[in-house]
């Protein structure tokens, strides 16, 4: 049984952890207000984008002019996933939700008979990712130096992703990441972003609009081809941050109270241990008197 002493400590210690988690837990919740504007101001932008992008390909879907970004390599043998994940945990299954999902893909193209590749972005995902698809790792990319996430960061791996297409080292590219709906919901999700996989539009019962463009739809296409890529990683870096800082907001919040719980059960185990020794204590000097 503990002493006395090793309950103050133990105590001491759970109380100084509740401080902890509390301090973690209002920190995530000042920075989730700041992350989650940005990545719902972030929404319209790619939404737009993908919008303005479906219309134009529809023109020259199939196309031999049609950029290659767009039309694909014409196989979906070998697949690239692009996993973005947080740098840093206590943010709950946050980041292994992400990385299930990536699994469980890679797992049924493996099953297929598919090449998969991995490019990281991000520690958690790595650290997760490298005990079971080390050798299919290729890339990994961290932001824990990075203390505001920029369209710069985004725009630097979608270079790298392109270069990568253009070297042919893959043929279909799907993006990994977690899409904030709340503070305890975060929707991990997959996107495949090359070639790219336009939403159906929304349709009213009219007739669809005809757009006449200048340049030509293949020059658009080959400037903002690549510009959609940087633009739907950015999103995802942002709906990222939003939902780790959500995901912690709730953690913290948990295991606040879950230390809470553990200090009311350990402050009762302590004052019956105390109360039970100073008992006996005074039973034994009862009995040394009545024995005299």
């Amino acid at each position: 049984m503990a002493s006395l002493k090793d309950m103050r400590v133990r105590l001491a210690s759970t109380k100084a952890t509740q401080k902890i988690t509390k301090a973690m837990q209002m920190v995530a919740a000042s920075k989730l207000r700041r992350a989650q504007a940005a990545a719902e101001a972030a929404r319209p932008y790619a939404e737009h984008m993908d919008t303005v992008l479906r219309n134009i390909a529809a023109s020259v879907a199939g196309l031999d002019a049609a950029p290659a970004l767009l039309r694909g390599t014409g196989s979906d043998r070998v697949h690239l996933l692009l996993v973005c994940t947080a740098e840093r945990g206590l943010c709950g299954p946050f980041n292994s939700a992400i990385v299930r999902l990536v699994r469980e893909h890679a797992n049924k193209l493996v099953a297929e008979g598919k090449e998969v590749k991995i490019f990281c972005v991000g520690r958690k995902g790595y650290e997760q990712l490298r005990r079971q698809y080390e050798r299919n790792i290729i890339e990994h990319i961290e932001l824990r130096s990075v203390r505001t996430i920029g369209f710069s960061n985004a725009e630097a791996i979608g270079q790298q992703i392109t270069d990568l297409y253009a070297k042919g080292a893959f043929d279909i590219c799907t993006l990994f990441f977690s899409r904030f709906k709340s503070v305890i919901a975060q929707i991990p999700t997959a996107q495949q972003i090359i070639p790219p996989v336009f939403e159906a539009a929304n349709g009213n019962g009219g007739a669809a609009a005809t757009y006449e463009y200048e340049p030509e739809e293949e020059e658009i296409l080959a400037e903002l081809l690549p510009r959609n890529i940087a633009v739907q990683i950015f999103r995802a870096l942002l709906e990222n941050g939003a939902s780790f800082y959500g995901a912690q907001m709730s953690a913290m919040d948990n295991a606040t109270r879950n230390a809470g719980e553990m200090i009311r059960k350990q402050t009762l185990t302590y004052n019956r241990t105390r109360q039970a020794m100073i008992t006996k204590e005074l039973i034994e000097i009862i009995s040394g008197a009545e024995a005299l």
